[in-house]
């Protein structure tokens, strides 16, 4: 994760993980014994990690609600897990559906004053453990197989990186386009 500046702030837009989902995803992360369980929200990320200035905090709110009104609300269904070993060690929850709204969102919010490049291919889905032991790994992917979630994405949400190290959510962008469901 980056650290901010003494002029900036690092941010990151995520769709959050509503309850009871939220907090049942993060209690199986916390159980898994991921170091970050606690400081990071359950969430599907859509930005990564970025730095920006104080001074364009206004910009990036103007973008991401310009964004936000272009977009219709759209189903997630969350099942089963999966891995991105060996290039990344993390088990997540997979998304069945919504993979495509959360791709055009993403590609749409990497625009404009947050065009960033990733350092690897956009991939939807809710880290359930990272930076944790082999055997942890294989615990989380066999415990949490069965999973089986789904809720309607109506907002998506700019979050803070603080200080402390926690991730705290600031503000929520209501998807209000009139286009079809994704």
């Amino acid at each position: 994760m980056t650290t901010p500046t003494a002029h900036g702030r690092t941010i990151g837009v995520a769709v959050p993980i509503p309850e009871p989902y939220g907090s049942e995803l993060q209690d199986w992360r916390r159980a898994f014994g991921d170091p970050l369980a606690d400081a990071i929200p359950a969430h599907i990320t859509l930005l990564p990690p970025t730095e920006i200035d104080d001074a364009d905090r206004s910009i990036v709110h103007t973008h991401l609600k310009e964004i936000a009104s272009r977009f219709a609300p759209f189903r997630v269904h969350l099942r089963g897990t999966a891995t991105f070993l060996p290039v990344s060690p993390v088990v997540f929850v997979a998304l069945a559906q919504g993979i495509s709204g959360c791709e055009r969102l993403s590609q749409a919010i990497r625009t404009g004053p947050l065009d960033v490049e990733l350092s690897f291919p956009y991939h939807p889905h809710v880290t359930v453990a990272h930076h944790v032991s082999e055997e942890a790994m294989d615990n989380a992917f066999d415990t949490l197989a069965g999973y089986d979630a789904g809720f309607d994405v109506s907002a998506f949400s700019l979050y803070e990186h603080g200080a402390d190290g926690f991730w705290r959510r600031e503000r929520d962008f209501e998807l209000t386009g009139k286009g079809t469901r994704v």
